[in-house]
């Protein structure tokens, strides 16, 4: 789940423990254009307080308006907003955007007590409000469920759906595990040598000393996990690689240059990493967008992560190997004409 929905959530039962009362809004439906998509909450206490979002600004306004105007709903219901172009642009909505909102009134602290101290376990939930009773449940969820709105019943998915494998606990790592985190990754930093993995304090994250080939083949990656090797150890990184490369995981990736990236495909074939398997392998791994320090690198490489996750064709990406190539050749040119004209 988004870390800012997981906020949403905490300070929605510190508000109710404090004696509030609090309205949580949840995006069931958009049509065409939205600012958030569905499953984005936004919690309202009694005094008009707010954290979250379900737009740009504008919906929740009209929904901070209405509370102290009306004051809190007595009971789950709908709403939607920009239905007519002229709320659409009242509501800041883009051309054609219309989204649906449930609003539930929430009293019980306990039952959120509950949902966090298994989100923080680390558990995968759904969560079912029946509208007609305003009962809510949780439920074990799987990786293939998303939310569910059918009029009567809301199940809403919470937890990580996502897991990263990160390969070495070195400053860098450090960087991309806070990101990933925020991006509803579930993250996994492996690292045998004790004088990195001693060092590690991403909260969080969970840390392994095992040897890399091992955790991968006991994590077992699925079309919903990643693998990135950052130690530029050949003993590390390769050992994971030929692992994760031989299972469904959507993204597998290893830092290093060109020319080692180039030696580290030739050492994988040694281990009968096949050509088509070692076609999936993004290395340098990262977008190209003229990255140098370890948080500017970690953001190349998260926005990778995020494309492969999203379904972005890996051969439109401008990545790193593509981009230095061009740049290179347009270096040589540059250098050509240049002696051309002496």
């Amino acid at each position: 789940m988004d870390s800012l929905d997981l906020e949403v959530l905490t300070r929605a039962r510190d508000w109710l423990r404090a004696g509030h009362r609090v309205m949580l809004a949840t995006v069931v439906r958009t049509w065409g254009s939205s600012p958030r998509p569905p499953g984005a909450l936004l919690a309202l206490r009694d005094d008009g307080r707010a954290v979250g979002s379900v737009s740009g600004g504008c919906i929740e306004d009209d929904l901070i308006f209405r509370l102290r105007r009306d004051g809190l709903p007595a009971a789950a219901h709908v709403v939607s907003y920009g239905v007519s172009a002229d709320e659409a642009r009242r509501f800041g909505l883009p051309c054609g955007g219309t989204l649906q909102l449930v609003l539930e009134p929430l009293t019980d602290a306990a039952a959120l007590d509950e949902l966090l101290t298994r989100l923080g376990r680390g558990d995968l939930l759904t969560r079912r409000l029946d509208l007609a009773s305003g009962r809510a449940t949780l439920h074990a969820g799987h990786a293939d469920q998303s939310l569910h709105f059918d009029g009567h019943m809301l199940i809403s998915v919470f937890g990580p759906r996502y897991r990263l494998l990160l390969i070495g606990a070195g400053q860098l790592s450090a960087s991309l595990a806070r990101i990933a985190q925020s991006l509803d990754f579930a993250v996994t930093v492996c690292d045998p040598r004790e004088e990195y993995s001693d060092e590690w304090a991403v909260p969080g994250s969970t840390l392994s000393r095992d040897m890399p080939d091992d955790l991968v083949i006991a994590m077992r990656p699925d079309a919903r996990m990643a693998v990135i090797a950052l130690t530029h150890d050949p003993k590390l990184d390769d050992l994971a690689l030929m692992e994760a490369l031989k299972t469904p995981a959507f993204y597998v990736a290893a830092l290093g240059s060109r020319r080692n990236n180039d030696a580290r495909r030739e050492r994988l074939k040694e281990f009968d990493v096949s050509d088509a398997q070692l076609d999936r392998l993004r290395g340098p791994a990262g977008l190209y967008i003229g990255s140098r320090t370890p948080a500017e690198i970690a953001v190349s490489i998260a926005a990778e992560l995020v494309a492969m996750k999203n379904g972005a064709a890996a051969d439109t990406l401008l990545n790193v190997r593509d981009a230095k190539s061009a740049l290179d050749i347009a270096a040589d040119t540059l250098s050509s004409c240049a002696a051309g004209r002496h």
